[in-house]
């Protein structure tokens, strides 16, 4: 297992055309930080959230960003886009390999609803290799408030998690929390990228596979760069976080049966908290 110097860039950006600004950002990135590998952006950075921006030909942004990757060599996870397919909408994050190819596309599973309406939920959990290094695992924003997420991609052998992220509400100190508690359970690093300025909340977190906070950044822009140790996650999954809890053995060998993961299973006493939707106004 080998290491991967990661940037991840926590830009202040409002909604519309970024596209200029972000290739002016990882140019100056690599500039000062030749030696990264890899650039992470957070999630629908490029042109804000809405879906009246949805792409519906990606040809174009994905050469603009293919080429940003052939021409500096690195591996580029340029947050998430709207992707419009068959009039459907997904939250689909690319990723591009240092020749500018597409390695792969994630579709988010949990689109953040109520909220984020008229996006359709994706149906595949991915990761990549990234040769010398070891395996990488994607997961966009709210999907990482679903602990199974983290456990599949650890299952698939994901030593480490990209999250890019939006968030501009209160419970960004939650979503801390949580991706310490999923790097910690998983075993993994975990790079939690927000935006900033009128579009994210910002403090964007790197944490290792012991659930250590490596940084946590502030409320305006930064430049973060980590150099993820997939010998560290390795040892962590085999000796267990400081030599204690060998959580993935534990999960592994313990033959339980979840009934709620079952067929049929339903929707159990959680039928009961009734349809997901906006909050009424009350009073």
């Amino acid at each position: 297992m080998g290491h991967l110097a990661v940037g991840a860039l926590q830009m202040e950006l409002s909604a519309g055309d970024n596209l200029e600004a972000i290739g002016q950002e990882i140019d100056l990135a690599l500039l000062r930080f030749p030696w990264l590998q890899m650039i992470v952006l957070p999630e629908l950075c490029s042109f804000g959230p809405s879906t009246d921006r949805a792409v519906d030909d990606p040809a174009a942004v994905e050469s603009f960003y293919a080429d940003l990757a052939r021409r500096h060599g690195v591996w580029l996870i340029p947050g998430s886009l709207f992707y419009r397919r068959d009039g459907a909408v997904f939250n689909t994050a690319p990723v591009f390999g240092p020749d500018g190819a597409v390695v792969a596309r994630y579709r988010k599973r949990y689109p953040f609803t109520p909220y984020e309406r008229g996006v359709e939920r994706g149906d595949d959990f991915v990761v990549f290799d990234v040769p010398g290094a070891g395996r990488v695992g994607l997961m966009i924003c709210y999907d990482m408030w679903f602990p199974e997420m983290a456990r599949q991609l650890a299952w698939m052998g994901a030593e480490a998690l990209i999250v890019p992220t939006l968030t501009n509400t209160i419970d960004r100190e939650l979503e801390l929390a949580i991706a310490r508690t999923n790097a910690a359970v998983s075993q993994a690093w975990v790079v939690n990228v927000n935006c900033a300025g009128r579009l994210g909340y910002g403090r964007s977190i790197v944490v290792n596979p012991d659930g250590t906070v490596i940084h946590e950044a502030g409320v305006a822009r930064e430049v973060i760069t980590v150099d993820l140790d997939f010998g560290h996650a390795r040892r962590a999954r085999e000796r267990g976080m400081q030599g204690i809890s060998q959580t993935l053995k534990t999960f592994r060998d313990a033959a339980v049966t979840f009934p709620v993961y079952q067929e049929g299973a339903g929707p159990g006493a959680l039928a009961e908290l009734g349809p997901l939707a906006l909050p009424r106004r009350e009073g």
